[in-house]
């Protein structure tokens, strides 16, 4: 049996980031690290909903993004849709980067686990954030794993030089019917990744911009691979 559990934030507790916990079904001394971010208006409740669905090995935790939409409703940063064309609010994304990286850096004080095999994964925004820290800071990663997201052109001035990023991996993988962030994203981001050099595995579905069982089996099976 798996356990499960809130992270409950203790009296002058210094942790950044609000997240939930999967332990590893299989109990290992080091086990991989899966940390997971939702999309923009959800919460970290979201893709912990799939936890058990994931790897016995991993630890899986899901995170909470830092700003506040309304009760239950966070964002990694502000984004307006209305010209056509998403408009984002590059202080709070740049925020939200950092704020990630020194969670990482936290979650290595708080949690047992091999920090040469963690995976930052997420949907959408939570996709956006994992290749704005992982582009940027590749040695603090194994892979990067974008559902139905986008590469910003705001990180392009600060990503890692090719030689640090040839160590990481990525999956990318986008709907062909996503309206919200449409395939273009996903192939932009496919041809970004593979012009930095960095192993991927790029996987398009016949789907809208959501998550299915296909795409956790599809995670499950490259996890497995690396």
């Amino acid at each position: 049996m798996s356990s499960t559990s809130q992270y409950n934030y203790a009296k002058g507790d210094t942790m950044l980031l609000h997240y939930l916990v999967r332990e590893p079904k299989i109990q290992t001394e080091n086990p991989p690290l899966l940390l997971l971010l939702h999309g923009v208006g959800s919460n970290e409740k979201d893709l912990f909903s799939r936890a058990d669905q994931f790897p016995d090995e991993f630890l899986v935790i899901s995170a909470r993004a830092p700003f506040t939409i309304s009760e239950n409703h966070y964002r990694w940063f502000a984004v307006d849709f209305s010209s056509g064309r998403p408009i984002i609010n590059a202080e709070e994304a740049e925020k939200s980067r950092t704020v990630l990286i020194q969670f990482i850096n936290q979650l290595k004080e708080k949690h047992s686990f091999n920090s040469n095999a963690i995976y930052l994964g997420g949907f959408s925004q939570g996709a956006i954030m994992s290749f704005s820290v992982g582009l940027t800071q590749p040695q603090k990663l194994k892979g990067i794993i974008a559902l139905s997201g986008r590469i910003l052109t705001e990180i392009k001035p600060i990503i890692a030089s090719k030689e640090k990023l040839k160590k990481l991996n990525a999956l990318i993988i986008h709907g062909t019917k996503d309206t919200t962030l449409p395939i273009e994203y996903g192939r932009q981001s496919k041809s970004i990744v593979d012009k930095l050099g960095i192993p991927n595995t790029y996987v398009e579905f016949n789907y809208a911009h959501t998550v299915t069982p296909e795409t956790i089996q599809t995670i499950n099976e490259w996890l497995a691979k690396h």
